[in-house]
């Protein structure tokens, strides 16, 4: 790009305002200050690329290079809307003429002062791309049992004791959030192993149904791009779930652990001792003692007895292992044809009439989902894949299936974008490549699977246009930042499909979103960016030390301003706070706190879904 001798000059002051950060045109009385937010990681060469101003005035801006020469000009334009009584307004800032490789930083002069951090512009594959390992260290710090990788965190081996588990009866629930224990706990069976696998989020609990969507979501990556340090990972969490699906007995066991506990029958759950995880074998306790379930910790069945099982876990835990089928295609057909041979036989468990409330977690309430149509969509997608894969003749009919759960699914669902408690996207982009050549008996073809892909896109664009981030999801909501990966993953899968590059501004809006173009100025993936959380609230990464980072972790994100009410400071956890205050609202929070879990833990779920938006992203 060409720069003249006049923009050099002005090149010369904005160096001295990245210096020193401001060189006032008018006295710093009357200076108003600003805040711009940028996607830190940085924008494609070729993307339009937006960046945006919190302040009370406009100005005009300028994109200065490293050597200080600014190598593009713009003016603010018009609000998008207000933020807060500080930030009345919020400007978005077109960069998208900045195309040349290199790291920039944004200046804005006039009334307004501000600079941003600086990001780069670069190949989508350069940036992007080194974070599907970076999001793959996350998923190795949350390891479970014997095999685990020290990292970061000084992981140790933990939860041993889960080599000879106890399997109780589902406990039951009652109270206003819907999980008061209401009786003992009952033991039903066992010994079993269920050791491994990966803790689901800041605690020790293991979730059968979040490990599979998260094994769904690493097996694509896995099979678009084979990289042997996520192969190790998939193996691991697939090892675990073959432990979790009784193959025999066709029973699929949900959950390793109890997040709550009680006092009224004497024994403490997860989430009320605040420990490193290789402290519980420690412990020396007996039945009937307080923290022996957190030693010994209780297995409940999704399907006791080998009953009929919950159609969302029978379909997202077929997918996981059809995945693994194809992956392992080629280079282990034996275990390959293992895993398709679990997939199947799970997928045909699954209830499918008169369902009732689907089984998710106990309680239910940690993981309220009501939809699973679209969950056998994807079980039956990838099953098919897999047996065409693997040449097995039942593949004609896995995609039958997987068409006539499609639209069920598009008749009968309540609607979401791809995030742990809808799977269509995935399902319908794989579904659709299925089809395109016409299947005798099914119930409906690519264009309607796309047009239910464009659907999703459609509502998110319209939720975008409400934000002054141009942010399609509710920061006063749960999820903001799975649900934001996941909008950036649809688009891509949609455009793979298609060819359709209508959505592309959108999709990248909403990745800028996570990655720091937000009120926040926060990038919401741990050590990612120039500013991400310092304090999740993560047991081990609490108790490792503040300097010891959680490299690659997503976390919830902003959320609604009245779940931060009240919140209780766990018992032995180190104190970490780092204010964010001053871009709150009255409806929405942002605060990176030890004690905020509604804001500021991460969870394999969240993170599998960046995984997939990144490599999505860094291959288009």
């Amino acid at each position: 790009m060409m720069v003249s001798s006049w923009s050099r000059a002005v090149a010369a002051v904005s160096a001295l305002v990245l210096g020193g950060l401001t060189v006032p045109a008018v006295s710093a009385a009357a200076a108003v200050r600003g805040e711009v937010r940028v996607d830190q990681v940085g924008y494609g060469i070729t993307e339009t690329k937006y960046a945006y101003l919190l302040s009370s005035a406009p100005g005009s801006f300028s994109v200065v290079d490293e050597r200080g020469w600014t190598v593009h000009r713009g003016r603010t334009g018009a609000s998008l809307g207000a933020w807060n009584a500080k930030y009345p307004a919020v400007y978005q800032l077109d960069l998208s003429k900045v195309w040349l490789p290199g790291k920039y930083r944004i200046v804005v002069s006039g009334e307004t002062k501000a600079t941003s951090p600086t990001f780069r512009v670069d190949t989508k594959d350069r940036l992007f791309t080194p974070l599907v390992r970076a999001t793959n260290e996350f998923f190795q710090a949350q390891r479970d049992g014997d095999d685990i990788v020290p990292g970061r965190l000084g992981r140790k081996p933990s939860h041993l004791a889960d080599k000879q588990a106890t399997v109780y009866d589902w406990p039951v629930f009652v109270g206003e959030g819907g999980d008061e224990i209401a009786e003992p706990l009952k033991p039903i069976g066992g010994p079993i192993d269920v050791e491994g696998g990966w803790v689901d989020a800041g605690d020790f609990v293991k979730f059968t149904s979040n490990t599979a969507y998260s094994l769904a979501e690493l097996g694509y990556v896995l099979r678009e791009g084979y990289d042997p340090v996520l192969a190790k990972e998939v193996k691991l969490g697939l090892d675990w779930l073959d432990k979790m699906w009784d193959q025999r007995n066709k029973t699929l066991y949900a959950q390793v652990g109890i997040g709550t506990g009680s006092d009224k029958f004497g024994f403490l759950g997860d989430h009320d001792v605040w420990r490193n995880p290789h402290d519980d074998d420690a412990l020396d306790v007996k039945p009937g003692d307080p923290e022996y379930f957190v030693k010994h910790r209780p297995v409940f069945p999704a399907n006791p007895g080998g009953s009929a099982l919950s159609p969302n876990l029978a379909g997202r835990v077929a997918a996981a292992f059809a995945l693994g089928a194809q992956v392992e295609a080629r280079r282990n057909p034996s275990l390959a044809k293992k895993y398709l041979a679990e997939a199947a036989s799970v997928f045909a468990q699954a209830k499918t009439e008169n369902v009732g409330e689907l089984v998710t977690a106990f309680p239910h309430a940690y993981y309220p989902e009501s939809s699973w149509r679209d969950d056998m969509e994807l079980g039956a997608t990838q099953l098919a894949l897999a047996g065409k894969a693997l040449r097995d003749p039942r593949s004609g009919e896995w995609t039958r299936q997987a068409a006539h759960w499609a639209k069920a699914y598009i008749d009968l669902e309540e609607k979401s974008t791809l995030n742990l408690y809808d799977t269509s996207a995935l399902a319908h982009a794989e579904l659709a490549k299925l089809l395109r050549h016409g299947v005798p008996g099914a119930a409906l073809g690519p264009k309607e699977l796309i047009g239910d892909l464009r659907r999703q896109l459609d509502e998110g664009v319209a939720g975008a246009a409400k934000s002054p981030f141009r942010t399609a999801v509710s920061v006063k909501d749960f999820d903001a930042a799975s649900k934001s990966f996941g909008f950036a993953a649809t688009e891509r899968l949609y455009a793979d499909v298609t060819g359709d590059r209508r959505y592309s501004a959108f999709g990248s809006q909403q990745r800028n979103f996570t990655l720091g173009a937000n009120a926040w100025g926060v990038s919401l993936v741990v050590g990612v960016g120039t500013t991400s959380p310092k304090c999740p609230h993560h047991q081990a990464a609490n108790l490792a030390g503040e300097e010891k980072v959680l490299y690659g972790a997503v976390v919830n994100g902003p959320n609604g301003a009245e779940h931060f009410a009240d919140l209780p400071f766990p018992a032995g956890a180190k104190e970490c706070t780092k204010p964010y205050d001053a871009f709150d609202t009255t409806e929405s929070r942002y605060t990176d706190d030890l004690a905020s879990w509604p804001s500021n833990e991460p969870a394999i779920d969240f993170t599998s879904t960046a995984m997939l938006a990144f490599a999505l992203t860094g291959r288009s």
